[in-house]
């Protein structure tokens, strides 16, 4: 079993910031940490000299820990202005997209439609997306939780022939950022039992995000279904980030 651990700096820290984490973390890593795959998303500016810093000779010819965006365009090129395309994205070192987060369907107009197109062009270029699904309080207070997120990955993923690279991340609205509510188990519980049920084997993990902690994150892990974790403020610190890999490192019993 591999266990996906990952971050997204959002838009925080400078490129050098960046590079000087991506440096401790390299250094910490080194050729791997047995059955865990880490990965960070860092700001577009600071994408390419981190991607490099993961990938130095000195550490390996390929990357133990894989670097990517935090969202993408559809299209190959084009007069799309602010926009990056994901060979572009690739270009700079990228091997994951992140599409279809909550903060980008509320503040950007995301909807279903666009992120189903963003997940068939990273499809297309070889590169691995990762999908952000979750429900808001108002809808988890009438339990509608589980038909609601199916939804949404169904939108995203029906008519694909192959989505074996696909990572699902289950972040329910109402537990991400700095107002956040901590889950318990038993709440994500059966949205992984219905992710699990529906695209488990099928896609490359289904993750878990929203207010995980370097104390929670055990317990997190243990929920069946859940395949590893996407992680914010937690991991915005080296320190806490490589806490977290340790703590999946155990979970595998690696």
């Amino acid at each position: 079993m591999v266990l996906w651990i990952g971050t997204s700096f959002k838009m925080t820290k400078s490129r050098a910031e960046a590079v000087a984490y991506a440096a401790r973390l390299r250094s910490a890593v080194g050729a791997g940490i047995p059955g865990v795959q880490p990965f960070v998303l860092p700001s577009a500016t600071a994408l390419a000299e981190v991607s490099a810093m993961l990938t130095a000779p000195a550490v390996s010819p390929v990357s133990t820990v894989l670097t990517g965006v935090q969202n993408a365009h559809w299209a190959d090129a084009g007069a799309w202005t602010g926009e990056i395309s994901v060979p572009q994205a690739a270009d700079a070192g990228a091997r994951i997209v992140e599409i279809g987060h909550s903060e980008r369907r509320a503040h950007f107009g995301e909807t279903d439609a666009t992120v189903a197109r963003k997940l068939a062009a990273t499809l297309r270029h070889g590169l691995i997306p990762l999908l952000c699904c979750g429900e808001s309080a108002e809808v988890a207070a009438r339990g509608g939780s589980v038909a609601f997120v199916r939804a949404q990955v169904a939108a995203a993923l029906d008519g694909l022939p192959d989505i074996s690279r696909v990572l699902l991340a289950y972040e329910p609205v109402w537990a991400i950022g700095e107002h956040g509510r901590e889950p318990r188990a038993e709440e994500i519980a059966a949205v992984h039992r219905a992710l699990a049920a529906e695209w488990g084997g099928r896609v490359a993990a289904v993750l878990y995000g929203g207010s995980v902690t370097v104390r929670n994150a055990a317990a997190l892990l243990e929920v069946p279904g859940v395949d590893g974790l996407f992680v914010g403020r937690a991991a915005w610190d080296v320190d806490g980030f490589l806490t977290l890999l340790e703590t999946a490192r155990r979970a595998t019993g690696a």
